[in-house]
């Protein structure tokens, strides 16, 4: 009998590392197209002189990452069958994104109006494409993972996606210095083609029950399927939850750059902190809170790192009224990331834990667009706080907005506990 339990073992955990390589893997898929259609376009058209005014109309272009869940409810509608109806058309978009990123190495910049009319539709192509692409992988790590993986797998795609970033957003550059921006371009689109095989060969999803029929079940039934399974006292609570968990970091981010320039940091001191070693140490975070979740569980996870979020703020607190040089300088933008990555980290398992598998594609893109709103229109008047209060009130302001999260917490994800309440348990759906 005991070799036969090692072999289970072996064979249980051989399954799990398959299942963290393939998020992972798609990860890079993931934000592969992303730094293409913004980093490593814009060098290419800065190098060609084309004006900054025509550059940043390009930004209109990323557009579909906003309006993604418009179109969501068609995936859940009409999946492919094969290789499952999540990877279906995982396949679809990736090999789609592989042309499309190929084609634009053959792009040739400049003000003609036919040149930036082409590549116009081109980033306009790709954003559409990888916003799609986004809505499936989503989908399919969200049905995936069982409940003890959500955090390890939240961190190993979270990897895969800042190991994209600088791939592309470093090593693109080296590359388009050293052999020009086509072959750049065909790098990136040769990285996405190498998650194909790992797609091909992922775990396969089992079929879901009371398949989507209609459209208009696409359409309508993720919300009363929502609502239905956390009742409607809970469901509100769990969205404001979802708004409201990042606030914090949100209202930092819109004002970390301004902050460290009127402190009078260097360019090149910024960018060498917060754009390598910040990346390394949200890679950093991220793996930690993976770890930790796969201990904790979720609800003590969400208290525990929210907690850690505060404190990297309370660094840039610090930072403002005691000073510290280029020493304070990374001791807060450490503490700032291995904390956002933490966070990042059981965010992502909660909002796979809020979505039914049957509505997986449509629930997860709603549930981002909530989110969304809280870098958006929440951390818009940050300027306007900081100017009231100075750097270091601004700083003690964002460590305020953690409180209504925390009191969230405490009535729809108890310490004791192991799961949200109204996440969702297939013995509970209704459908």
């Amino acid at each position: 009998m005991r070799p036969i339990r090692r072999w289970v073992a072996l064979s249980v955990r051989a399954d799990r590392w398959h299942r963290l390589l393939t998020v992972g893997a798609e990860g890079v898929a993931s934000g592969v197209p992303l730094m293409v259609g913004s980093k490593l376009l814009q060098g290419w058209l800065t190098a060609s002189q084309v004006p900054l005014t025509l550059i940043g109309l390009l930004s209109v272009a990323e557009l579909p990452y906003t309006l993604k869940l418009f179109w969501a409810p068609l995936l859940d509608r009409w999946p492919l069958p094969w290789p499952d109806r999540r990877r279906g058309w995982m396949l679809v978009l990736q090999i789609t994104l592989a042309i499309v990123i190929a084609a634009m190495a053959l792009l040739q910049p400049s003000t003609n109006p036919a040149s930036l009319t082409a590549i116009g539709v081109a980033a306009l192509l790709l954003a559409t494409c990888s916003a799609t692409q986004d809505i499936v992988i989503d989908a399919y790590r969200t049905d995936l993972l069982p409940d003890a993986e959500r955090g390890p797998g939240a961190a190993a795609a979270t990897l895969g996606y800042r190991a994209a970033m600088l791939a592309v957003g470093a090593g693109g550059f080296l590359l388009a210095g050293r052999y020009g921006w086509p072959t750049a371009f065909l790098s990136a689109a040769a990285l996405v083609a190498a998650v194909i095989p790992f797609t091909i060969t992922a775990p396969t999803l089992r079929p879901v029950q009371h398949a989507v029929t209609s459209l208009r079940q696409a359409v309508l039934g993720p919300a009363r399927e929502f609502l239905h399974r956390a009742g409607p006292n809970r469901s509100w609570q769990l969205l404001l939850l979802v708004l409201l968990y990042r606030w914090p970091d949100g209202l930092l981010s819109a004002m970390a750059i301004p902050f460290l320039k009127l402190e009078g940091f260097s360019d090149a001191q910024i960018g060498l902190v917060q754009g390598g070693w910040a990346i390394a140490a949200t890679m950093v975070g991220t793996v930690l809170g993976g770890a930790l979740f796969a201990w904790l569980g979720m609800n003590r996870s969400l208290w525990l790192f929210a907690a850690v979020g505060a404190v990297g703020n309370l660094s840039y607190w610090a930072l403002a009224r005691f000073g510290g040089g280029f020493a304070g300088l990374v001791t807060a933008v450490s503490l700032e990331n291995i904390s956002g990555g933490m966070v990042g980290a059981v965010f992502v398992a909660l909002l796979m834990s809020l979505c039914n598998p049957r509505f997986s594609a449509t629930q997860y893109a709603l549930l981002s667009g909530v989110y969304a709103l809280s870098r958006s229109l929440l951390s818009a008047p940050a300027g306007v706080v900081a100017e009231r209060l100075g750097w270091p009130g601004f700083f003690l302001f964002t460590v305020a907005t953690a409180v209504p999260g925390f009191l969230l917490l405490g009535r729809i994800a108890p310490w004791g506990e192991q799961e949200a309440r109204g996440a969702f348990d297939p013995e509970r759906d209704p459908t």
